[in-house]
Order: structure tokens, then sequence, then C-alpha cells
């Protein structure tokens, strides 16, 4: 509760526009009237206004609440986005082909981010990562110095907050990649008050263990320190090292992270997707996310199963990495 008042605070302080694609779900339709009704930001849905109300719980939508309906958009806009379209993707595709691929409404919705009509998205209610990773990776794009987006989980037991990352998109990253997972990690951390100390994860610590794999997260931490210096960034570390100060202690001497890590990176996706989802279900953490790090603007992925608490959760997170971007 303490971190969604501080959340409220910042984003009520610069209200942001969020595009919801998915006006055809119960629980976006009503996660989003919340967050009108509260003055949290401002909500453009896409759809139909009589399907919209169908699906609220009240008779009479918030004044703040947007409903835009991509079958109605005004043609001389649309043609301005199709030329907008056509012009981000340098000639991937033709007029004909964004015409068509504008018909999709995660598309559609990135154009209004990238157009500057929203300041974020929020998608995958009802749609797989890739239908809403795909347009943003084509038109948003990632951030200088940043060649993959990431997938971070926070973490949340009573008073404890951690990001896990990356547990959602990169099945086997490079140790570039890894190095720059860890500095966006890091980032992320700060927009839950978590004053971060990145740890790269392993089977091995400092030297324990000899493996390709290992050598990655030795070579990641080298790049990750280059690239941000001002960080507390350390590894490879195995998980009580990282974690417990006793083991730390014992195991990584020197370092200023080992034993009180609260940025865990993992070493490929494998084992990040199990690690946050252990901690889940025999841990009793909450898991808000997946957060998408490393884009120009920001984008969340919800999960197909996830609740109208978890779409206002999420879309506060969204609202203050937009403002975070400013």
């Amino acid at each position: 509760m303490e971190l969604l008042e501080s959340l409220k605070q910042k984003v009520t302080q610069k209200p942001m526009t969020l595009v919801f694609p998915e006006g055809n779900d119960e629980r976006i339709v009503n996660a989003t009237i919340r967050l009108a009704s509260e003055n949290l930001l401002t909500p453009i849905v896409l759809g139909k206004r009589e399907e919209i109300l169908k699906l609220s719980r009240t008779e009479q939508l918030p004044e703040n609440l947007q409903i835009l309906d991509p079958a109605t958009y005004p043609a001389a806009a649309f043609e301005e986005m199709v030329a907008a379209f056509v012009a981000r993707r340098n000639g991937k595709n033709t007029a004909e082909q964004a015409r068509e691929m504008l018909k999709d409404v995660n598309y559609f919705g990135t154009m209004l981010v990238y157009l500057g009509k929203a300041d974020g998205m929020v998608s995958g209610a009802i749609h797989a990562t890739g239908d809403t990773v795909r347009p943003a990776l084509q038109i948003i794009k990632t951030k200088p110095n940043v060649r993959r987006t990431s997938g971070a989980f926070l973490m949340l037991r009573e008073d404890e907050r951690y990001i896990f990352s990356d547990c959602a998109i990169n099945i086997d990253p490079t140790a570039q990649d890894l190095a720059e997972i860890a500095v966006e990690s890091a980032k992320t951390a700060r927009l839950f008050d978590i004053d971060p100390k990145v740890a790269l994860m392993s089977f091995s610590t400092k030297g324990s263990a000899s493996s390709p794999v290992v050598d990655k997260v030795i070579e990641a931490v080298k790049l990750a320190k280059q690239l941000a210096p001002n960080e507390e960034i350390d590894g490879e570390l195995q998980f009580d090292a990282a974690f417990v100060p006793s083991v730390a202690a014992k195991k990584a001497p020197d370092s200023k992270v080992a034993g009180y890590a609260n940025v865990f990176v993992f070493p490929e996706l494998q084992s990040g997707n199990i690690g946050y989802k252990i901690a889940q279900r025999l841990g009793g953490f909450e898991a808000v996310g997946p957060i998408l790090q490393g884009l120009n603007q920001p984008v969340s992925d919800l999960s197909r199963g996830c609740d109208e608490e978890e779409i206002y959760k999420v879309s506060l997170i969204t609202a203050g990495q937009a403002i975070d971007e400013e």
C-alpha cells in the first residue's frame, strides 16, 4: 500500500495519458474507469462506446476517460498516421501494408504513443506478448545504447521490494545484453524508491566454478560497470552470496553488493522465469509486471491471466515510467 500511495502521489503531480488498445475486455474497461475516476491519469480506450458501456460497472463514464474507435478515426488523421508509420519503418512497409497493419489495435495504439497523442501504452490482457512488444520495437524502438528491451518484475512481500530481470523477453542474452539489462533494471528500481544494488546471478561466485556461461556473466559485469560506472553492480554471484550477508562475507568479502542485493539480473530467461515464479508461489511474493525496460517511451505487457487490480497497478507504473522518461 505504501508503494501504491507513493506511485499515486508521483503520477498526480504530472498526469499522463495512456492508451489501452483492449477496450473489448471487461478488466481493462473497469480498471481505466477507476484510474480516470481517481484523476490519476487520462486513459484512451480503443473500442466502440456502446461495447465499452456494456462492460462497465457504471452507467456513466468519467469525463476524462476518452474512447477512440479506430474504425471511425478521421480519414485525414489516419493518413497522417500511415505516412508517419511508413517513414518510421524506413521503407520496410508500403503505405498499403501500413493501412492493413494499423487495423491491429496494438499497432494503432503504439502509433498514438509515437505521435505524442499518448505518453505510454498498456496492453496484453487478451494479446500475446509478441503482439504487444513487436509494434513497440518496430515503432517506438529502444533507447540509444540499448539493443534489446527486457522484462522486469517488481517482487513485493510486506515491506520488501526487489527487482527480478529479465524474466519475460530475452531467451539467451549476450554479455552486452545482460549489461544493458542490469543498467536499465537499476533505473526501474528507482521508480519504486529502491536504492539499487544490482547482482548479476550465476551458479558461481567470484570464480568458484568455470564455464562459458559463467564467463558471459563476468564479461557482462565489466561491460555494465563501463556503461554505468556510478551504479553499484557486481557479479558473478550465487543467490545466497548476493542476498545473505553472512554468506557474502565468506564468498565475496570485497563486494559492496553481495549480501545486500535488491536487483537480481538472471543469466538467461529460463532461470529468470523459474526464479520469479518460485518466489511468487513458494515465497508468497506478489509479482508485478512484466515491466518493459529500455524503450524510448513506455509500453507495458500485461499477463493474459491478470485481474483488474494488476491492470490498475501496472498502469500506475507505466505512468511513472512516462514521467521519468521526460
